[in-house]
C-alpha cells in the first residue's frame, strides 16, 4: 500500500450522468440565480437594486459584471465593480472570498481595456506590478503549493491515483530497472511513497527520475531530497533534472532528445502528466475551419513523442472544468462554478481564521483566477479541460485506457477517510477508467492511465 507523504518533512460539456458511477451521489443541476442587476441596452446605465449578499446574488452580480466588459460597456462595470469590491474581503466567509478573488480577475481585465487614467475600484491591486522581488512571488507560490498539498486532498488525490496505476504497471513483469519521467516534478512530493513502496520488493530495482521544471534552483534541492530519502531505505537512486522554461516548443524538441532524457533499454519507462498538458493548449485561430485542432498541435506533437518512447505507462491528472473556451462568458461562468466548489470545501474543511487557507486561496488560486479570466494569448497557461477532452486527444494519438483497478478506488478512499474526514469530498468513476475527486456532486480533478 502506498503510503501518504508529508511535505512538511520534507470537450465542451460534461460527460453524461448516464455513463458515470457516482459514490455516494449523482450529480445535480444548480438552479439559476435570482437576476438583480438591471441594464438599459443602448445605454452606459446600470441600476443595482436593493439586495441581500448571498451566494447566488453574488454570483448573478458578477456573471453581470462579466458581461458588460466583454460588451465594452466600462463604465458601468467599473460602477458594479465598485459594488463587489464593497461586498468582498479575503478574510470572510467563502463567498466573500471567491468575491474578491473573481474582482480581482476582472479588475485587471477592465483595465486592459481603459486609459490607464481610470481610477481602479477600491481595494483592487494589481498582482503583476508588485513591488516584491521575482524570487520572493515564486517563494510564496512554493509555499501555497505545499500548503495546498497538506490541506487539501487535491494533490495527494492526483499523485497517489497516478502512483498506483505506475505500480501495477510495473508489477507486471517485476522490472528491475525502473524510469519514470515526471512533467513539472515541483517538490517531489509525489515520489516518497512510490519509493517506499518498491523498496519493500525483494531486490529491490533502480530507480531513475527525470524531473522537468523551470526553476533550477527547485529542481536541485527536490533531487537533493529525494536523493536522502532514498539513501535512507536503501534505494538504489538517480535524479535527473532537465530545465524546460515556458512549454516552448523548440524546448519541448529538445527534451527528447536522447542526450537529455538518456533512456536505456533495460529501464522500464513511466511517463508521469499530473496538471501539466493543459499547459500545452494554444489559442484557436477562429478564421481556420479546423481551428480548434490548431490550437492543440503543440499537445499532439507532445503526445506523438511520448508515443515513441513506448512507455508502460502514461498517468494523467487534470482539472475536470473547461477553462479554456473561446467564447469568455462560458469560460468566465465554468471558472465560477469550479471556484466555487474549492472555496465552499475549504470553507468547509478548515478553521475560520486558517492561515493556510487564506494562503492557497489568495496565491495558488487567485493566481489561476487571474490567468484564467484576465489573461489572453499565451500569457494565459491554465487552459483546464475536462476529462472527455483529454480521452479525445489521447486516443487520437494512438493511447488506451488502463482500466483503474479496485484497490486503486480503495487507496483513494483511505486518504479522504483518514486525512480529510468530511462527507463533502467524493469519489465517481466513470466506466472504470478514469477517477474523479469532488465536492458535493461537483467533479474537481480527474486522473487516469494510458498505454
Amino acid at each position: 500500500m502506498l503510503g501518504s507523504f508529508n511535505s512538511s518533512n520534507e470537450e465542451e460539456e460534461a460527460c453524461p450522468s448516464s455513463d458515470l458511477h457516482f459514490l455516494p451521489h449523482q450529480i445535480t443541476t444548480t438552479p439559476p440565480p435570482t437576476h438583480t442587476l438591471s441594464h438599459s441596452p443602448g445605454t452606459s446605465t446600470t441600476r443595482i437594486s436593493s439586495f441581500p449578499t448571498s451566494a447566488l446574488h453574488m454570483r448573478q452580480l458578477l456573471i453581470s459584471c462579466a458581461d458588460l466588459i466583454s460588451r465594452s460597456d466600462f463604465a458601468a462595470a467599473h460602477r458594479l465593480l465598485s459594488v463587489l469590491s464593497g461586498n468582498s474581503s479575503p478574510f470572510g466567509d467563502s463567498t466573500e472570498r471567491l468575491v474578491h478573488a473573481f474582482t480581482k480577475a476582472l479588475s485587471l481585465r477592465l483595465n486592459r481595456h481603459t486609459p490607464t487614467t481610470t481610477t481602479p475600484p477600491p481595494f483592487i491591486t494589481n498582482p503583476m506590478s508588485s513591488t516584491n522581488s521575482g524570487s520572493n512571488i515564486e517563494e510564496e507560490v512554493q509555499s501555497s503549493y505545499l500548503s495546498l498539498n497538506q490541506i487539501t486532498p487535491f494533490i495527494r488525490f492526483s499523485q497517489l491515483t497516478a502512483n498506483q496505476a505506475i505500480l501495477e504497471a510495473i508489477e507486471q513483469g517485476q522490472q528491475q530497472a525502473i524510469h519514470i519521467l515526471d512533467f513539472d516534478i515541483m517538490h517531489g512530493v509525489q515520489w516518497p511513497p512510490f519509493m517506499q513502496a518498491i523498496a519493500d520488493r525483494q531486490p529491490p530495482p533502480f530507480l531513475r527520475i527525470t524531473g522537468t521544471g523551470q526553476d533550477t534552483e527547485l529542481l536541485r534541492r527536490t533531487g537533493d531530497r529525494l536523493r536522502r530519502f532514498a539513501e535512507s531505505l536503501g534505494l538504489n537512486f538517480e535524479f535527473n533534472p532537465v530545465l524546460l522554461l515556458s512549454n516552448d516548443p523548440h524546448a519541448l524538441n529538445d527534451l527528447f532528445l536522447p542526450s537529455a532524457l538518456q533512456l536505456l533499454p533495460e529501464e522500464t519507462l513511466a511517463v508521469n502528466c499530473v496538471l501539466f498538458l493543459h499547459r500545452l493548449l494554444r489559442d484557436d485561430d477562429d478564421d481556420h475551419h479546423d481551428s480548434r485542432g490548431r490550437g492543440r498541435e503543440l499537445l499532439r506533437v507532445f503526445l506523438h513523442k511520448i508515443k515513441t518512447m513506448n512507455p508502460k505507462v502514461v498517468t494523467v491528472a487534470e482539472r475536470e472544468a473547461n477553462h479554456n473556451h473561446r467564447v469568455y462568458m462560458r469560460r468566465f461562468v465554468e471558472a465560477l462554478d469550479h471556484y466555487t466548489a474549492i472555496f465552499d470545501s475549504l470553507e468547509a474543511t478548515l478553521p475560520p481564521h486558517s492561515r493556510e487557507r487564506m494562503n492557497v486561496e489568495s496565491v495558488w488560486f487567485g493566481r489561476e483566477i487571474v490567468d484564467i479570466l484576465a489573461g489572453e494569448g499565451e500569457e494565459r497557461i491554465e487552459r483546464h479541460e475536462r476529462f472527455e477532452s483529454w480521452q479525445v486527444m489521447l486516443r487520437s494519438c494512438g493511447f488506451s485506457n488502463v482500466p483503474l483497478s479496485p484497490f486503486a478506488l480503495s487507496q483513494a478512499k483511505l486518504l479522504l477517510r483518514l486525512h480529510y474526514p468530511s462527507e463533502g469530498y467524493q469519489l465517481q468513476i466513470l466506466n472504470n477508467s478514469c477517477c474523479f475527486l469532488g465536492w458535493q456532486n461537483h467533479p474537481l480533478f480527474s486522473v487516469s492511465s494510458w498505454h
